[in-house]
């Protein structure tokens, strides 16, 4: 058995489909962010970064940084084990308290990443309610359909945002049946907004439980970052809120908040939380610091919103397809796999702009894009440089436009 021959054909079929995964290798410096050091030798050294998801540019702001060097230097680098054995940080806890206060919930659960924390808790609820039902937005993240279907119990995907769909299957099932609604705030690629307190309706009208995922929402809206169940005011009718340390926040590592009953449930079953080594000190620090000051900042989310805004109009008015939501996201769509590489090769090649492209299994196929993330220290200098170097590479690529 050829087993180096089966692995190449697998890489290769990724190769044929034009969706390979190319990792530019760059150097984000504290102080110059967005522009950053490009080790990937394809054009210029220095680039401008458009597709982080550090939405704040907080992982290089002073509060974030000063906690984390301090924490670290003492209490050092590592957990030392698990959150039972050993890895239970006085810097963790601190943070589960920030984590809950930000969503209004009783208690919090830090995990190492927001995929484990999706992935981990979805699962490990649906298996603790007997006879449960999963009712998942059919965009639903990865993570979550991971979660969902490790659970084994029966689940059923509603349209996107489809209150009607959602409601015939929520009416389909027993009145007394567990039924857990799992969704999203903003959805990461097309950066449409869920309707939350539509679907609380709902959960309250079927006896259902809701568990929302905030990660391309916390820290960016809401009076206290808290996400768009907090610019909504809906905390407080949701089970469970997940999110993350990784984006606007800056940091990494993920978390959920709910009641201290659910909390203690997902901690005492949970495999992905139990057998991980526990987040480190200075990373819990970093976070406590990131959570602590975009609870009291508005400057950062105005600046922030208002550059979304004016890159878009931008790009419109260039003509360029963008796909209009009422999210931070700009998504301008390519369509084809092979072309969104290439524009993504000639952007960073002749232009010294990176942006990934999307690709399936991302998103469908026939809808690849390149999903940019204008943050609050890009400027009108770039963005007018940016909107000039993808109307060339539009030009040079033959790629569809729209009407300014």
């Amino acid at each position: 058995m050829d087993y180096e021959a089966l692995f190449g054909q697998a890489v290769d079929k990724l190769h044929a489909e034009k969706r390979y995964r190319v990792f530019t290798e760059v150097a984000r410096n504290c102080g110059s962010f967005p522009v950053a050091d490009n080790f990937s030798g394809i054009g210029p050294a220095k680039i401008t970064m458009w597709c982080s998801n550090d939405y704040l540019a907080m992982g290089q702001h002073p509060v974030v940084i000063e906690a984390m060097q301090e924490a670290a230097a003492e209490y050092g680098a590592g957990a030392g084990g698990t959150r039972n054995i050993s890895g239970n940080s006085h810097a963790i806890v601190e943070l589960e308290r920030e984590l809950a206060d930000l969503h209004g919930k009783e208690a919090a659960l830090a995990f190492m990443s927001g995929y484990i924390a999706n992935q981990t808790s979805l699962s490990t609820l649906a298996k603790l309610l007997p006879n449960c039902v999963i009712l998942s937005d059919a965009d639903n993240h990865n993570s979550m359909i991971e979660g969902i279907r490790q659970s084994g119990v029966e689940r059923h995907i509603f349209r996107h945002n489809d209150l009607a769909h959602l409601e015939e299957l929520l009416k389909a099932q027993p009145l007394d049946r567990p039924k857990l609604i799992a969704f999203e705030s903003v959805y990461s690629m097309d950066g449409d907004i869920s309707p939350i307190h539509a679907i609380c309706d709902l959960a309250d009208k079927y006896n259902a439980m809701t568990y929302l995922d905030e990660v391309h929402a916390v820290g960016l809206y809401g009076n206290r970052g808290g996400g768009i169940a907090d610019r909504d005011n809906a905390m407080h009718r949701l089970h469970v809120i997940q999110g993350t340390l990784g984006k606007a926040f800056g940091v990494v590592g993920g978390y959920i908040a709910a009641s201290k009953t659910i909390v203690d449930a997902v901690r005492s079953y949970a495999p992905g939380f139990i057998f991980s080594t526990a987040m480190p000190p200075a990373v819990a620090a970093a976070a406590a610091a990131s959570v602590r000051y975009l609870k009291v900042s508005q400057v950062e989310r105005a600046r922030h919103q208002e550059r979304a805004a004016t890159l878009r109009r931008m790009l419109l008015n260039a003509g360029l397809p963008v796909l209009v939501n009422q999210s931070h996201i700009v998504p301008v769509m390519v369509g084809d796999p092979a072309l969104c590489k290439a524009a993504s090769d000639l952007l960073l090649s002749d232009h010294g702009i990176y942006i990934q492209p999307i690709n399936y299994p991302t998103v469908p196929r026939g809808t690849e894009r390149l999903r940019i993330t204008p943050t609050p220290v890009h400027t009108d200098a770039m963005m007018q440089a940016l909107t000039a170097a993808l109307l060339d590479v539009w030009e040079r690529l033959g790629l569809r436009r729209q009407a300014a």
